[in-house]
């Protein structure tokens, strides 16, 4: 076994999946070619997400031919965020790429990312410029973009795209469940990491079918709302439920208030259908309100102080009173070796194995 493959890898690449068997060759040959160029060691860790199409045998053979490939088999499908979740708990090298098994990425793109990250960033996002899909692909993502993009502050143009470069402290405090492995760049930027996005060449899939559908469109909407609240609203979630409820309760009171007005004149309210309206907001607005004292209950109880932020580094410098106190004994110190200490023998302190004894011991 060669030093680059025993030792610790510089780069980890990670790749979920699910039914591209007839890819997988080309992938592995285009990766090992990309990263081999870097010359920094790397290691290919494939996720089979439940596979069906005899998947799992060609990863299996790639990794008995080639010791820095590493396979992970799940029991079923489970998703790309599970996946990533499984690989990056047990990667190696301190720069992670992300990449599709489906030949749309390409691979030799790696080590334009790599730059990246050795520049300063800690979050690399590729951006399909021009995409070689289908309109019924394209205009759903241009629309999901735009909208994760106003929401959530970030300014990439393409959080779909799952060819991304991570630094692994990035890795190490990103949670991936659910389907946030679309909002990654949006968990990291709520950390303060450095994210920038690169342009990639997109290609049109060669084998298999695309698993792309109208219901992940309706789930990233729904997994942005649990970004947004886990992001923005973790520790305040007060303020997530207290001003819709705060809106609906102030809408619902001033109707009832304007049917007390009507009741004092001599006015019947009890068939008004805005009586019914004003209860329902009012006690509405209410319960949006008591949501957001639960969720202030559970964070101040399940939430530790650590989970909130992120540091970058950490530099410590000595007090001056500190320094000069030190100063002060190191100088008393020497004094007592001058004076007070016995002299060793010049010629012993160029004999290591023999130890300097004080003259009133020579005797024992």
């Amino acid at each position: 076994m060669s030093d680059s493959v025993a030792a610790r890898p510089g780069i980890s690449v990670v790749v979920p999946v699910f039914d591209e068997v007839d890819s997988l060759e080309e992938l592995y040959q285009g990766i090992t070619a990309s990263c081999d160029r870097i010359g920094r060691g790397h290691e290919i860790v494939f996720v089979n997400d439940g596979s069906r199409d005899g998947s799992d045998a060609k990863l299996d053979e790639l990794a008995t031919r080639d010791p820095r490939v590493h396979v992970i088999h799940f029991r079923r499908n489970f998703g790309k965020s599970p996946a990533l979740a499984a690989a990056f708990e047990r990667v190696q090298g301190d720069v992670v790429l992300t990449l599709d098994a489906d030949l749309q990425d390409d691979p030799s793109m790696i080590p334009e990312f790599v730059a990246r990250i050795d520049a300063g960033a800690d979050l690399v996002s590729g951006w399909k410029k021009r995409r070689n899909d289908p309109i019924g692909k394209t205009f759903p993502s241009k629309v999901f973009n735009f909208i994760v993009r106003r929401l959530s502050g970030i300014p990439l143009q393409d959080f779909n795209c799952g060819f991304k470069a991570y630094r692994i402290e990035c890795i190490r405090e990103l949670s991936v469940y659910g389907g946030f492995h679309r909002f990654l760049p949006v968990l990291a930027g709520a950390k303060g990491f450095r994210i920038e996005q690169l342009v990639v060449n997109h290609r049109a899939r060669k084998h298999g079918v695309s698993k792309f559908g109208v219901k992940r469109f309706f789930d990233g909407i729904l997994d942005l709302l649990t970004v947004l609240l886990v992001t923005k609203y973790r520790t305040r979630p007060l303020h997530f439920f207290g001003v819709p409820g705060m809106a609906l309760s102030g809408v619902g009171v001033g109707l009832l208030v304007y049917l007390s007005v009507l009741w004092f004149i001599g006015q019947p309210i009890g068939t008004r259908p805005l009586l019914t309206l004003g209860l329902l907001l009012t006690i509405m607005g209410l319960q949006f309100v008591c949501f957001g004292l639960l969720g202030e209950l559970l964070v101040r109880t399940t939430v530790a102080p650590r989970e909130i932020y992120s540091i970058r580094e950490a530099v410590r410098g000595r007090p001056a009173a500190i320094a000069d106190a030190a100063a002060a004994s190191n100088a008393s110190a020497e004094i007592v070796t001058r004076e007070d200490a016995p002299r060793p023998d010049p010629a012993a302190a160029t004999r290591n194995d023999i130890p300097i004894i004080s003259p009133e011991h020579v005797g024992d």
